[in-house]
């Protein structure tokens, strides 16, 4: 039995949810999200609580019961919270700048990379070498993210490159005489 999939999600205040067959569509105060679920699973709303199911004891439901369980509680975290991550850029002369839908990153190559923000996403440079990126969508969030990170990602002998705020770089000593 799935520990996460039988959890009821819990509704907060201020959040509507439309339960139609598979699909399922969640308003709040930051936005507007749908998604459908997969055939293998079912969906009830129990009071102030969505309650996820497997339609029955196949492997393949079993195995889709969690999941789907927890995208449901992506959507209304989402809409009532936003997701937000934090890139930290290291290294002399690394720095990042947005002018209107376009984020700018020097980065130690001959030319700047110009990064165009996609729609649902939001990001602030609150200083040069910290990049925050929010949105509702936490799949677009991550993988905006992870795109910045992957333009240069950190090496392990001088830190240098864009790291999660919250990542450890394991840092290699160099050779020796």
């Amino acid at each position: 039995m799935s520990r996460i999939g039988k959890l009821a999600v819990a509704v907060p205040e201020g959040v509507n949810v439309q339960l139609d067959g598979q699909n399922v569509a969640v308003k709040g105060p930051k936005g507007e999200l749908t998604m459908v679920l997969m055939n293998d699973v079912v969906a009830t709303m129990e009071g102030d609580a969505i309650s996820v199911q497997p339609r029955d004891q196949s492997k393949r439901s079993r195995i889709m019961w969690g999941m789907q369980r927890t995208l449901v509680n992506n959507l209304i975290k989402g809409v009532s919270e936003g997701f937000k991550v934090e890139l930290e850029i290291n290294g002399v002369g690394y720095r990042a700048s947005v002018q209107g839908k376009t984020l700018t990153l020097q980065l130690g190559f001959s030319h700047d990379i110009k990064f165009d923000i996609p729609d649902g996403i939001e990001i602030k440079c609150r200083r040069p070498t910290l990049i925050e990126v929010t949105g509702i969508d936490r799949q677009k969030v991550g993988q905006a993210a992870a795109k910045i990170r992957g333009y240069r990602k950190p090496e392990p002998y001088k830190g240098k490159g864009i790291k999660y705020i919250d990542e450890y770089i394991f840092r290699k000593e160099g050779k020796k005489k």
